[in-house]
């Protein structure tokens, strides 16, 4: 048995996973999750360029994850990072500024290493899986839908769009006017439009990770804080997402933190609901099943791999 911490560090947030994989068993067993806001694609889209602040910021939340995982006894801190860091021009600066300030190494993957990734560890550990299923998963800064078994992925695509992203390029104040909202749906429905005709074959089973995902999912039960137990595989019907996309869009920045929306993405909800509500519309997606994991299950997965000499 070897414990090792994964991190995902997306656009908006800062995810960690320390588990115990066997490679006897093919068992990952999550010990501890962490999740920081960073918020790491700050204006990254206008600038092409990660900030001081942001970097600082990131910093600060990698001390934290590397000493926790100290603590946990992991053997390996495995850390990849995502849309923002692509995009940036002085990305490896930045990596270089990380590895020596903590410690850790972050390897900056493509959108399709992403994809992949996503896609398994999504449903790792997930019994009664149909053959062939489709994951979405909205970051701040992209958004990947992959398709496939679990024999391998057979279509994926990375789009940028993403709810930081689009809210920074979009959106002026919260709520939205109604013509803001016209311009980014049109923008959601171009780039969905030219991208999801393949995934039509998977429309009946389509599992959804990420913050925006799992937020709903929490905020459609009811729930003022995270429930882990309760939004892992929890449904996610159409007319629940349309539901609250009526809601957040004629809503302040207070309104959504008062539904128990954390204030690091109670800015970007309204923005990653909106693309959530236009795939699931185009595709006449009937429900979405939420999964808490995603890319830092899909690294430990890899790293299960490696071990059993798969790779």
């Amino acid at each position: 048995m070897k414990r090792v911490s994964c991190i995902d560090i997306g656009t908006n947030t800062a995810l960690l996973l320390t588990a115990d994989l066997e490679p006897e068993s093919g068992a990952i067993i999550p010990v501890l999750h962490r999740q920081t806001i960073v918020r790491l694609g700050e204006q990254v889209d206008q600038r092409k360029l990660i900030g001081e602040e942001a970097l600082r910021r990131l910093v600060s939340c990698l001390r934290e994850y590397r000493a926790i995982s100290e603590e946990m006894g992991a053997q390996t801190v495995i850390a990849a990072g995502t849309s923002a860091l692509r995009d940036a021009a002085n990305r490896e600066e930045i990596t270089a500024e990380i590895l020596r300030e903590t410690g850790i190494a972050i390897s900056c993957i493509s959108g399709e290493d992403e994809a992949e990734l996503t896609f398994f560890g999504a449903v790792a550990g997930l019994d009664d899986l149909p053959e062939t299923f489709s994951v979405i998963d909205i970051g701040g800064g992209s958004t990947e839908i992959s398709m496939g078994s679990l024999g391998g992925v057979e279509e994926s695509v990375s789009m940028d769009i993403g709810s930081v992203r689009l809210t920074e390029r979009f959106f002026v104040s919260l709520p939205p006017s109604q013509s803001e909202l016209d311009a980014v749906r049109m923008e959601i429905d171009r780039v969905l439009c030219a991208s999801v005709l393949p995934f039509f074959a998977s429309r009946e089973s389509v599992f959804g990770v990420a913050g925006t995902l799992t937020t709903i999912a929490q905020v459609s039960q009811g729930l003022k804080h995270f429930d882990a137990l309760k939004v892992q595989n929890y449904p996610l019907g159409y007319s629940e997402v349309h539901r609250l996309l009526e809601q957040f869009r004629k809503s302040s920045l207070e309104e959504i933190v008062a539904l128990g929306i954390p204030e690091g993405r109670a800015d970007v909800i309204t923005m990653g609901t909106l693309i959530l509500h236009q795939f699931m519309r185009l595709l006449g997606v009937a429900k979405v099943r939420v999964s808490i994991q995603g890319l830092r299950f899909g690294l430990a997965q890899k790293e299960l791999r490696r071990l059993q000499g798969r790779a």
